[in-house]
Parts: structure tokens; sequence; C-alpha cells
């Protein structure tokens, strides 16, 4: 697995880019991932982060889209209904793929999104 500099320090990343241990993320480090593809993180993003990292830490596997938009949609779309091309647009380079790799889930987490 390369380590790699991300956020000042160095990180062990798999081929798919998603931090190979889930204790190595922090706040500091997913706004670098983000930056990397692009994105600016809102109270939207980090609402859909930081579920996914509680749901993930009590669960061990990623939350499925329609948890998220069950659990926490109203908190990500407050004037229309929150679905799943609203949490898409969200993450606009592969959806929960991307937001499981922000989110520092391990990246097989990702297969199941």
């Amino acid at each position: 697995m390369p380590v790699v500099q991300i956020a000042g320090r160095e990180v062990r990343l798999n081929k798919q880019g998603h931090l190979s241990s889930f204790m190595d993320w922090d706040n500091e480090l997913a706004q670098a991932l983000a930056a990397e593809d692009g994105l600016r993180l809102t109270d939207c993003h980090w609402t859909v982060i930081n579920f996914m990292r509680a749901y993930y830490g009590f669960h061990e596997i990623p939350p499925s889209p329609k948890v998220i938009v069950r659990e926490i949609g109203h908190q990500v779309s407050r004037h229309t209904p929150c679905t799943r091309k609203s949490l898409e647009s969200l993450f606009p380079a592969g959806g929960c793929r991307q937001a499981c790799r922000i989110a520092g889930l391990p990246s097989y987490s990702a297969y199941s999104c």
C-alpha cells in the first residue's frame, strides 16, 4: 500500500485511493481528499460524511443510499425531498463511492454502496 502525503501527514492508501485505516481519518484529511476531487465541503457534505462514519463505526458496513435518505435526508435537503440523485449531486465523481472515500471508509465498503 502506498504511503502518500495528504494534509501535511503521511497516510496509507490502497490502489483505489481509500484510507487503509478507518482511524487515520479526521476533518482536515477529509477536506484534502475532497479538494483532490475538486469539491469544497459544505454543511450538507459534512452531514452525510459524519453520518456515514457513525454508521460504519457502529455497523462496520457503510449505509446504503436508501438508509442515508431515510435517516438524514431532511438534513441534506430541507426544502425539497432528498433522493439518491440528491446525494449523487453532492458527490458527483462517484456518488456513494466518492463519499465513502472522503469519509475514510475502507475501499471494500464502497462496493456495497
